[in-house]
């Protein structure tokens, strides 16, 4: 088993030019690469989000608050840049993401997926499938090209059926609550678009050899996990099961971003009970450097150890 950390730089796609090309901007992209035996697991980024520190830590009591925050060396007053963590898997003639980041249309400081993917000399074309752990923005936005067409014009598209059926209910935009009322919208158009393209699983499915699906409710209605291969030689793709370190301190606490606070939060210290147990690594959508790392227990808690 390795795992590395590289990091490259490249144009700025949109500024080359024969001419400009000398002066055109370098932009980095930091990927965490992790192989073993015919398993190569790239962790490339879509960029990052902010988050006021109000929000972000919102659902920490006021009281534990500081203590907390600063015993992880988080400053609880700074601006929270939470990043976005694209798996890629190949493995024999596959190449498969799981999920497919932000596009241009979610937040400006995100949506550089197809940069990063280029840095490590994969285009979208070649993609031979994209699983959605789920159908938030940052996860799901990304699928469809400026034309409204697929991004990944080879590839088969998974998500969850329940999943699936909650974002393509047209209840759901007046059920979701105002402030993600764009969201549901933007969910239901892209779903929309791939049609026929998109197919559905269960809790418990073998996607693909190798891969199965893991039911991980509460941060969405639908929310999955994937098992890739096994604890020795393998990784657990979490998604948003837990989106920054205080989840590993606190499993207990749902976070702002939650649709289901309290059930994330059994979801989150059920799975990394399992993670610690078994020995799996983890790959965290929002953790840092690349979010691969393994779960410890601490005492009734949990720790992440970063293996970038």
């Amino acid at each position: 088993m390795q795992i590395a950390r590289r990091l490259f730089l490249t144009r700025t796609a949109a500024l080359i030019s024969a001419a400009a090309l000398p002066l055109a901007p370098l932009r980095g992209w930091a990927v965490t690469t992790m192989t073993a035996g015919g398993l190569r697991i790239d962790s490339v980024s879509d960029g990052h989000i902010e988050f006021p520190p109000d929000f972000a830590f919102a659902m920490i009591p006021k009281g534990e608050r500081a203590d907390l925050l600063r015993g992880l060396d988080i400053d609880p007053a700074a601006v929270v840049r939470s990043p976005l963590n694209i798996t890629l898997l190949r493995q024999g003639d596959r190449v498969v993401l799981f999920d497919a980041g932000s596009g241009p249309d979610f937040v400006p400081t995100a949506g550089t997926l197809v940069e990063g993917l280029s840095a490590i000399g994969v285009a979208p074309g070649d993609v031979t499938d994209v699983i959605f752990t789920h159908g938030h923005p940052d996860h799901l936005w990304g699928v469809l090209d400026d034309f409204d067409e697929p991004l990944f014009p080879s590839a088969a598209h998974r998500m969850g059926q329940v999943e699936f059926d909650y974002w393509t209910d047209p209840a759901t935009i007046d059920a979701i609550g105002a402030e993600r009322q764009s969201f549901a919208a933007g969910a239901m158009r892209r779903l929309t678009a791939l049609g026929q393209r998109m197919d559905r699983f269960g809790d418990g499915d073998e996607i693909l050899p190798g891969i199965r699906a893991v039911m991980t409710p509460g941060h969405t209605p639908g929310h999955m996990s994937f098992q890739i291969g096994t604890p020795a030689e393998g990784l657990f793709v979490t998604g948003d099961v837990v989106t920054m370190l205080a989840g590993f301190a606190r499993p207990d606490l749902g976070a702002a971003t939650d649709h289901d606070p309290a059930l994330a939060a059994q979801t989150r210290a059920a799975l990394l009970a399992r993670l610690a147990d078994e020995g799996w690594r983890m790959l965290g959508y929002h953790l840092p450097d690349g979010g691969i790392g393994r779960v410890r227990r601490d005492g009734g808690a949990f720790s992440f150890d970063s293996e970038a």
